[in-house]
């Protein structure tokens, strides 16, 4: 290669984002000939983003994530290409129940519900989690008109105006709650599940639409057995074996970005033909310039706003708000547990007023984070309007965690030790109409900054799929306009 053109590229962000990025502009440049210098610039002092994991006491404990989506296979894919796909495990076939509170008591979820829409009338019709009334409302959307509109709405208005009030709070809110720490009512559905949309326009009914056009759950690419998936050694392997792969790549931690300088505008004399000079510096908190001649900001939205501030308009980026959350995960004896642990674990909705929002049997789901007899369980804390409780000191925080586990489940049992994990800002909520405020963020940035690009979990998806996914087509697009 050392022949061909050479590329200055600098990635500001060092989660999975970011590093997906470097993998596929190495990988996609070189196809075209081009050599990319490539350094990453995060302000930790680890990469990885909130991807974390620990081991301890024969334990594996996820601090950030503990798992993706199968059907999402960007991650398989990497994986592959990383040739850690050996090393992917799927939940407990035995463990598939996931229990709903439901005033104090914990019901089953019932069988083919998808995010509150019944895809099996019987066990809907027969679970205590929905009254008789509200069961009735919900069989209304056979017959109610279909808004036609494609104008963005928010998500649980869509819920609510086909399913109503009883089904959106009692199985769509917790069962959301777990992925974006949302308020419903304000999340778009065009950002998270536009196919819903799609359903309603087309089949003029939720329940008919997912009956009808649903794929059954072992279509979900890369395994029959399982719709989530994770590394036995954890998720942080994966960040691993990238920065392992990425080792001609200058990865820099404990640099925060100051500001990004473009030479076209703040000098008249640039000549985009000039070999000598980038078009961009990258300014350094410490006041180092680093040439680029693309950039690409991985980081929050917020973080991303005050870069991109003085070159185009960052509405867009402060639309979307960050929510605070904690991980408490707690390890037992399981001599000292009588629970019977015979699912995932339950989720609470918001009206429960609980201080948990979901907690998962991280030991009964996933068989391999957990030494023989041992209890995992992993609770979650925070969410959109209740942040207050994930910043709150280790010791009180556990102790409200202890409570809802002793009310809820009766586990009275003390844990052989705690780990607490708080994510402050890491939630990003995206508003009703956010996928056409980003295009036209990016409209601008390609206008306005050619070769500078967004994305990220604030962006097209929050999953670690969707970060790896728009790393790689932003990697892909931008080596076909080399």
């Amino acid at each position: 290669m050392s022949g061909g053109k050479s590329r200055k590229v600098v990635i500001i962000g060092g989660g999975l984002s970011g590093l997906s990025a470097a993998f596929y502009v190495r990988k996609f440049y070189k196809e075209a000939g081009v050599q990319p210098v490539i350094t990453i610039l995060e302000k930790e002092r680890t990469l990885g983003g909130k991807i974390e994991t620990l081991h301890k006491e024969g334990f594996v404990i996820e601090k950030g994530p503990d798992s993706y989506l199968a059907r999402k296979s960007e991650m398989t894919d990497l994986a592959k290409e990383l040739e850690l796909d050996h090393d992917l495990v799927t939940t407990n076939p035995n463990a598939k129940k996931t229990y709903i509170l439901q005033r104090g008591k914990l019901h089953p979820m019932p069988a083919g519900l998808v995010l509150g829409i019944p895809t099996e009338l019987r066990p809907f019709l027969s679970s205590g989690l929905v009254s008789f009334s509200g069961k009735m409302r919900a069989l209304m959307d056979y017959v109610l008109p279909a808004r036609r509109s494609e104008e963005d709405e928010s998500l649980g208005d869509l819920i609510e105006r086909r399913l109503g009030t009883e089904v959106l709070e009692n199985m769509t809110e917790p069962l959301l709650a777990g992925i974006y720490a949302g308020d419903m009512r304000k999340i778009s559905l065009q950002s998270t599940f536009p196919q819903f949309g799609e359903i309603e326009r087309q089949y003029g009914s939720l329940i008919r639409g997912m009956r009808t056009g649903r794929k059954p759950q072992e279509t979900h690419t890369g395994t029959k057995k399982s719709a989530f998936l994770t590394f036995r050694q954890g998720l942080q392997s994966l960040v691993h074996a990238l920065i392992h792969e990425l080792h001609d790549v200058d990865l820099r931690t404990q640099a925060p970005v100051f500001a990004i300088h473009d030479r076209v505008a703040e000098t008249a004399v640039y000549a985009p033909g000039s070999e000598a000079r980038s078009r961009y510096e990258v300014e350094l908190e410490g006041g180092e310039l680093l040439s680029a001649d693309e950039i690409y900001i991985t980081v929050p939205n917020f973080a991303a706003a005050e870069l991109l501030r003085p070159h185009v308009n960052v509405a867009a980026l402060e639309a979307v708000n960050y929510v605070s959350v904690a991980n408490v995960v707690m390890a037992f004896s399981g001599k000292e547990m009588d629970g019977n642990f015979d699912g995932s674990g339950f989720l609470v909705p918001r009206k429960e007023n609980r201080n948990i929002t979901a907690c998962t049997w991280t030991s009964a789901k996933w068989l391999h984070t957990s030494p023989e007899g041992n209890v995992l369980l992993r609770c979650y804390v925070g969410r959109s309007g209740d942040e207050q409780n994930a910043m709150l000191p280790d010791e009180a925080l556990e102790e409200l965690v202890r409570k809802d586990l002793r009310e809820v489940m009766g586990v009275t049992a003390k844990p052989l030790f705690t780990e607490i994990t708080r994510l402050p800002k890491s939630m990003p909520q995206y508003p009703v109409g956010h996928p056409g405020n980003i295009a036209g963020l990016r409209q601008d940035l390609a206008a306005l900054l050619p070769g500078v690009h967004v994305f990220g979990a604030g962006y097209d998806g929050i999953g670690m799929p969707d970060c790896i996914k728009y790393a790689k087509l932003t990697a892909k697009a931008a080596a076909e306009n080399l």
